[in-house]
């Protein structure tokens, strides 16, 4: 699934819940180009016209704002894992539609991506406040059972002969670790352009499964 063709993020304005969608939106903005350090809460009520105590109707703090995202953002990973995976014994081309899959991203979605990675070690940290905690520990679960998803395809195209043997979670934890590794420098219109680093890190990846360029030349799909 495309980009261009995932459900539309945010409600109309003036259905329930479109007001927090603006807030979500515009938090993923300013965290994303400003850093969540440096983006103060007042800024991002400013982006969707309320006065600052008003955030606090949706929120209980910057925080919890930011574990919203990373837990929606961690949850819609874990869906289109699925629904790519789903039913599907051609596992060379399953892992070359997740792979392509990752970096078809509209620019939004690089900064959510971005923030997730940069501030991924705040969810180590138990909170005080019980919703901040809940999504906290939601966020953790989502990260591990993504994991332990990759993990379980990887292992399921090894029996398979698809990709080269080795222990299955060390794997997935090394294919999520250099994808994630991107975020940490790329920007969106930066010098690099997206398609020419997804090809580059989609080649890495298959090399280290042990999948050939030419092997996936041969079965007519395209790396």
């Amino acid at each position: 699934m495309s980009s261009s063709q995932r459900r539309t993020r945010g409600k109309r304005r003036g259905q329930p819940g479109a007001k927090r969608d603006d807030i979500l939106a515009a938090a993923i903005e300013r965290f994303g180009r400003s850093g969540y350090e440096h983006t103060k809460w007042a800024d991002i009520a400013a982006d969707v016209a309320v006065g600052p105590t008003a955030l606090y109707h949706y929120f209980e703090s910057k925080q919890h704002c930011l574990f919203v995202i990373m837990d929606t953002a961690l949850e819609d990973e874990r869906a289109r894992f699925e629904a790519l995976t789903a039913d599907n014994p051609d596992h060379i081309g399953v892992l070359l539609a997740l792979l392509q899959d990752r970096f078809d991203l509209t620019e939004h979605e690089i900064l959510r991506n971005r923030l997730l990675v940069a501030e991924q070690a705040l969810l180590a940290h138990p909170c005080d406040s019980p919703r901040e905690e809940a999504v906290r520990q939601q966020a953790r679960l989502h990260t591990s059972e993504l994991g332990l998803a990759w993990a379980g395809f990887l292992e399921r195209a090894m029996e398979a002969g698809a990709i080269a043997d080795a222990p299955p979670r060390l794997t997935a934890r090394a294919i999520l670790g250099l994808y994630n590794s991107v975020w940490l420098w790329y920007r969106p219109n930066g010098t690099v352009e997206l398609n020419r680093m997804a090809g580059f890190f989609t080649d890495r990846i298959l090399a280290m499964l042990g999948v050939e360029p030419d092997r996936v030349r041969r079965l007519g799909l395209a790396a």
